[in-house]
């Protein structure tokens, strides 16, 4: 008899987290932060003496939420900076593979997802206005890494993640630092909007 693949990954934190059954006890956010600085966003593919990564990405799409939605409750800003935490374990997909992979990954994300929302006090599934307009600030986000760091013109960039309003992006450039330094600020952030709770 054949023994059943291993589905769960141990953290740095000690914790077991089980990728098919995720509970919020599992789940710490210095285990988050130090897998998303890790984790590349545009399969590395940018410029720079450091990769861009998931969590300095998180930071961007949090500050552009804010901007956008200047009278949020906090706890809204707090899922904006926490949308893509469950890459902590299951990495950065980039689009083209996610569509190649199919449902399989969109479930192992939504249950992740929900656990770690559960853990931080958030609902397991947001409400429908409020992910639009996170996804609104990750496209803004994606529009100002694909033309400060991926390469891309900003005519192609508006032709695959649409036109931005200048104002949304107004005297912000995009940080690359050491993969400490980021956890670091995330992990920074994510206790500050806890505290403003």
């Amino acid at each position: 008899m054949s023994k059943a693949p291993r589905a769960w990954q141990r953290m740095l934190s000690g914790r077991r987290l089980d990728l098919l059954d995720p509970t919020p006890m599992d789940i710490e956010i210095e285990d988050i932060a130090h897998g998303l600085a890790f984790v590349a966003r545009w399969n590395g593919q940018t410029r720079g003496e450091y990769a861009y990564s998931v969590a300095e990405h998180s930071l961007l799409v949090e500050e552009i939420y804010h901007r956008q939605n200047p009278t949020a409750p906090v706890k809204w800003r707090l899922a904006a900076l926490l949308h893509d935490a469950p890459e902590y374990v299951i990495g950065d997909m980039i689009s083209p593979v996610k569509s190649a992979v199919g449902d399989g990954y969109g479930d192992l994300d939504a249950r992740l997802t929900a656990a770690i929302h559960l853990r931080f006090g958030l609902p397991a599934i947001l409400p429908k206005s409020v992910k639009q307009a996170i996804k609104r600030a990750d496209k803004v986000s994606a529009w100002l890494e694909a033309v400060q760091l991926a390469g891309f013109s900003e005519t192609e960039a508006n032709k695959i993640f649409g036109r931005i309003k200048t104002e949304a992006v107004s005297g912000l450039s995009l940080v690359l630092r050491p993969p400490l330094e980021t956890r670091d600020a995330f992990t920074t952030r994510h206790e500050t909007l806890l505290e403003q709770l």
